[in-house]
């Protein structure tokens, strides 16, 4: 699986698009599972003042000291769950998305060592886990959430996994990375930021 996956990657034209927002970068961390990669999830911690129990990649807002988004990616990985920058082969991204509180996000696709040790940031999550992509590629969805966003409505699949929800801009970048790098063929409209134009 993870041999498509670099290769379909390698061939895909994410989308980007203007804005003056902020910026933040995402990993997708999947592991090197010989058969079924898993993808790397964390839950935020609950007393967070955003995104408080939500499940989430790796991730955070560019700093002005990281050379680009890819550095802020692979920072905020090693910050939030000890994952050294130098374990990640990086696949490639997938398309800008903007977040609900107005960040553009990029997220970077990446495989690391399988039973590679994470320990979650107290100070940012509660909890790691690990999901095997073919869960999410049987697409037995918890629901559909619908989701209103700028001004137009949005079909997002939502998934249950041992008790976490994953849902919203995770689900989302989740099944992109499916559609582009597995061709899952799971169901999901442009979202309203997308444009015409390329990276």
């Amino acid at each position: 699986m993870l041999k498509t996956i670099r290769q379909r990657l390698n061939d895909f034209e994410p989308r980007s698009f203007p804005s003056n927002q902020p910026q933040a970068g995402v990993l997708i961390a999947l592991t090197d599972h010989p058969s079924d990669p898993e993808v790397v999830l964390t839950k935020r911690a609950a007393r967070l003042s955003t995104h408080s129990g939500e499940i989430a990649f790796p991730g955070g807002k560019h700093d002005e000291t990281d050379r680009d988004l890819l550095h802020t990616a692979l920072r905020e990985a090693e910050e939030e769950v000890g994952l050294p920058p130098d374990k990640v082969e990086i696949v490639g991204p997938l398309g800008q998305v903007m977040s609900k509180h107005g960040l553009k996000v990029t997220p970077w696709v990446g495989i690391i060592p399988q039973g590679l040790a994470l320990e979650p940031n107290p100070d940012e999550l509660d909890e790691i886990f690990n999901v095997p992509l073919s869960f999410f590629m049987q697409d037995e969805r918890y629901c559909t959430d619908e989701i209103r966003f700028k001004g137009k409505t949005m079909y997002v699949p939502a998934w249950e996994y041992r008790g976490h929800i994953i849902w919203g801009l995770t689900a989302y970048m989740l099944v992109e990375l499916l559609n582009e790098g597995c061709d899952a063929g799971i169901p999901m409209k442009p979202r309203p930021e997308h444009k015409i134009r390329r990276w």
